[in-house]
C-alpha cells in the first residue's frame, strides 16, 4: 500500500498581545443601557409670608385711601417707608453699662440688631466729647417693620396704664408721625427682672404721604389707635 500522505498541522493562532499595565481592560456593556438620570428640576424659591399688617394694607387700607381721596392710581396711595426707633442715654457716658443693656433690650424689641449713635460735637457743660456714645437706633422696613408696628399698636400700646389713645398732633407736616414712648416694659419681650433702668424711646414712622391729613388717614386705617 502506497503511504498516505501526512496531515499538515494546522497553522497556530497568534498570541494575543497583553494590554498595557497601565491601561485598563475595557469593561463589558451592560445588556441593557441604563438611562441618563434626568436632572432635578430646580426646587422654586419659597414665597415670603407677607406680614399680617402688610395684607391688611393691601386688601384693606388701600381701597379705603383710595375711596377717601380719590387717588386714580395705587401707586399714589401712601405708604408706610421705614420706622425708626431711637432711645437717648446721656447718662451713658458715665456708666456703659446702662448702654449694653439698652442695645440689647432694644434688639429684642425691634427684632433687629441696633447700631450706637455717637455724639457729633463736644458739649463741656454736659461733659461731652465728640464721639461719645449717646444712644442706640434701629430702622426697620419690610416685613420687621410691619411686624414691629403690628405689636406696638396691638400689644404694648394697650398696656400703657390709663392708655386713652395717642396724639393725632405728633406729625411734621409732611405726614410723618413721631410717638413718645416713656416706659420699654410695654414691650413683652422685655423681662421686668432684667431691666436695670427705665428708658423711654422715640418711635418715628416716616411714611410717602404728601400732607398731615393722609399721614393721619393711613395710619388710622392701619390701626393706629389715636385718642378721640
Amino acid at each position: 500500500m502506497a503511504d498516505e500522505p501526512k496531515k499538515e498541522k494546522a497553522p497556530k493562532a497568534p498570541k494575543k498581545e497583553a494590554a498595557p499595565k497601565g491601561d485598563a481592560a475595557p469593561k463589558a456593556e451592560a445588556k441593557g443601557e441604563a438611562a441618563p438620570k434626568a436632572d432635578k428640576p430646580a426646587k422654586p424659591a419659597a414665597k415670603k409670608s407677607d406680614a399680617r399688617l402688610r395684607l391688611h394694607y393691601k386688601e384693606r387700607v388701600v381701597p379705603a385711601l383710595v375711596k377717601e381721596f380719590g387717588y386714580k392710581n395705587v401707586m399714589a396711595v401712601p405708604k408706610i417707608d421705614k420706622v425708626s426707633v431711637n432711645i437717648g442715654l446721656g447718662e451713658a457716658t458715665q456708666n456703659a453699662k446702662l448702654m449694653d443693656g439698652a442695645v440689647n433690650e432694644l434688639g429684642q424689641i425691634a427684632g433687629q440688631k441696633p447700631v450706637i449713635t455717637k455724639a457729633k460735637k463736644s458739649i463741656a457743660a454736659f461733659k461731652l466729647r465728640e464721639g461719645m456714645s449717646i444712644g442706640t437706633m434701629v430702622t426697620l422696613r419690610g416685613d420687621r417693620m410691619y411686624e414691629f408696628l403690628d405689636r406696638l399698636m396691638n400689644v404694648a400700646l394697650p398696656r400703657v396704664r390709663d392708655f386713652r389713645g395717642v396724639s393725632s398732633k405728633s406729625f411734621d407736616g409732611r405726614g410723618n408721625y413721631t410717638l413718645g414712648i416713656k416706659d420699654q416694659l410695654i414691650f413683652p419681650e422685655i423681662d421686668y427682672n432684667k431691666v436695670e433702668k427705665v428708658k423711654g424711646m422715640n418711635i418715628s414712622i416716616t411714611t410717602t404721604a404728601k400732607s398731615d391729613a393722609e399721614g393721619l388717614a393711613l395710619l388710622k386705617h392701619m390701626g393706629m389707635p389715636f385718642r378721640q
